[in-house]
């Protein structure tokens, strides 16, 4: 989701098939496509954090060939993410391109994490929902499971030094807080230090449509 409001569950649309949809996920779903053509290794197996509706498993896996794509949220939201890639994640793909079955992850548990390697985890649009505390464990957790060249990839918005890069990121973070004090626009410096602590180098920080940005940590 882009900044300026919160999308909540409830304000998805319906697809046709009862499938849950976010708008933000078509708008931003192309630009993020393209950082990842640039940075992904062929046939790489991803593990995404937050899926939600799934839109961006199937998407990136009907446009980049071999890419092994494991989607995974927290329980209340799997069994939507669970339908779409079971009506949609098994026919159509790239040239041997595969969405593996959802699992539940909560990022605070280390025995909800997968154990095997992967050589991307992504994320985009969860950092400043999930609670402030979790961020790191995000970061932690992800650093475990990466190879060496692994590579943790941020969508979102973010501020730097405290001090945010858009009027309308500033107008998103306060209406989080409002919702849930532990909910708000997340950092990069700070993320950038946790990456660190855990053996991750700050490689990019690629600016995105409407104010979000893609930040990108490798494992050396």
């Amino acid at each position: 989701m882009g900044p300026g409001r919160l999308i909540t569950q409830a304000e998805c649309r319906i697809s046709p098939v009862h499938l849950l949809h976010s708008p933000a996920c078509e708008r931003n779903q192309g630009p993020i496509l393209e950082v990842l053509r640039q940075w992904l290794p062929a046939n790489a197996k991803v593990l995404e954090i937050g899926s939600g509706s799934g839109q961006h498993a199937i998407f990136f896996a009907r446009a980049l060939a071999g890419l092994q794509w494991h989607p995974s949220d927290r329980r209340e939201t799997l069994q939507d993410l669970a339908e779409r890639v079971g009506l949609e994640g098994r026919a159509g793909l790239a040239k041997g391109a595969r969405v593996a079955d959802p699992q539940e992850l909560d990022v605070d548990r280390d025995d909800h994490w997968p154990n095997q390697p992967f050589d991307a985890v992504f994320s985009a649009n969860s950092c400043h929902i999930m609670a402030s505390s979790s961020v790191p464990q995000l970061v932690a957790g992800a650093a475990r499971r990466l190879g060496p060249g692994g590579l943790l990839l941020l969508y979102g918005p973010f501020q730097d030094g405290g001090v945010h890069t858009a009027a309308s990121n500033a107008a998103f973070d306060a209406h989080l807080r409002s919702l849930n004090p532990a909910m708000g626009v997340r950092d990069a410096q700070e993320i950038g230090h946790w990456a660190q602590a855990h053996g991750l180098r700050a490689r990019a920080d690629q600016l995105m449509p409407a104010a979000n940005r893609t930040l990108i940590f490798q494992r050396d």
